[in-house]
């Protein structure tokens, strides 16, 4: 943390935070609608991964929901006992830790587009682009957890938190990083796509001409909007962490509601709507069938121009 937090652990944690860690009490009846909405959410994602076969989302997309369920109901309990520093802990830790899996998600969704749209318009191929930027992602995780661990271990021994908060930063801003080529490495592989300039040589010339299927299309906005929502979280979050427990940002509670929990269920509830397995086809299509779903609708246009330039050549011939 940029600013020092070192007074007087020694009488009480809670001392130093002006009796509540938050600067504020945090308000009840939001925490209770975040914590319906994820709930929601997370229910959504459970039924839908279940449904559709796409197993990935449940250690993604669910776990994220069940992570900030526990965030806000820290805060939920904070709203009873503000002075408490255990629910601070938990929703602090929980709340800055929860997005991580649902980042994953998006990551193994835009690895499969690019498999079926093209992998030679990416720099990397699907398969490194899911393994690259999903370790990213645990690290990330890894990083946020043990600076979480540490600094709840400070408060609770009555000592400097800074450590653990500075862990916890360089962990989102790792995330943050990550995200951020993420996103411009989607960009360019999008831009690329439509202009037909390829990064290396097609494995296969089975495709007769390019075509985007209106699923893929609503798959690609459903991945960018849920990548804005989590980048501005991550924003949000970094220049929080980097304030100091101290600072303006983290005792506003607006900014916290906005641009942290209202972000995250945008963020979740795009993927609900704009759903990988009711777009680009339930978990077979994905494991079993390689480029089938994309390949099968330019393989119907190509068999049915063939038919129809016979039937043509036969009606000349007869004439």
């Amino acid at each position: 943390m940029a600013a020092n937090i070192t007074s007087k652990y020694n009488a009480s944690a809670t001392d130093h935070f002006g009796g509540s860690p938050y600067h504020y009490v945090p308000t009840e009846w939001i925490c209770a609608l975040f914590i319906a909405l994820f709930a929601l959410s997370g229910l959504l994602h459970l039924g839908q991964g279940i449904y559709t076969r796409l197993w990935f989302m449940l250690p993604t997309a669910v776990l994220a929901n069940i992570s900030e369920v526990i965030g806000w109901g820290g805060r939920l309990w904070s709203s009873k006992n503000p002075t408490l520093l255990d629910p601070f802990l938990m929703q602090i830790t929980t709340t800055i830790i929860a997005p991580t899996p649902l980042v994953a998600a998006n990551f193994v969704i835009l690895g499969e587009v690019i498999r079926r749209m093209g992998p030679q318009y990416s720099r990397l191929s699907a398969m490194w682009y899911t393994i690259v930027f999903c370790s990213c992602d645990i690290i990330a995780l890894v990083i946020q957890a043990v600076g979480g661990a540490s600094a709840s271990r400070a408060v609770h021994q009555g000592t400097n938190p800074n450590h653990g908060g500075n862990i916890m930063l360089a962990g989102i801003a790792f995330q943050l990083a990550a995200i951020t080529i993420y996103v411009a490495l989607a960009v360019e592989f999008v831009i690329r796509y439509y202009c037909d300039r390829p990064v290396r040589k097609a494995a296969s010339n089975k495709i007769a001409q390019r075509y985007l299927e209106k699923n893929t299309k609503l798959m690609l906005l459903g991945l960018g909007f849920s990548s804005l929502f989590i980048f501005i979280r991550s924003i949000y979050r970094t220049i929080e962490l980097q304030n100091g427990w101290d600072g303006r940002i983290i005792s506003t509670q607006v900014l916290f509601n906005v641009l942290d929990g209202a972000m995250i269920v945008l963020a979740t509830f795009t993927l609900n709507l704009f759903h990988p397995g009711f777009l680009l086809g339930n978990g077979r299509s994905w494991y079993m069938n390689g480029n089938s779903s994309f390949n099968d609708s330019h393989s119907n246009t190509t068999v049915e121009d063939g038919q129809e330039t016979a039937q043509r050549a036969k009606t000349s011939t007869a004439a």
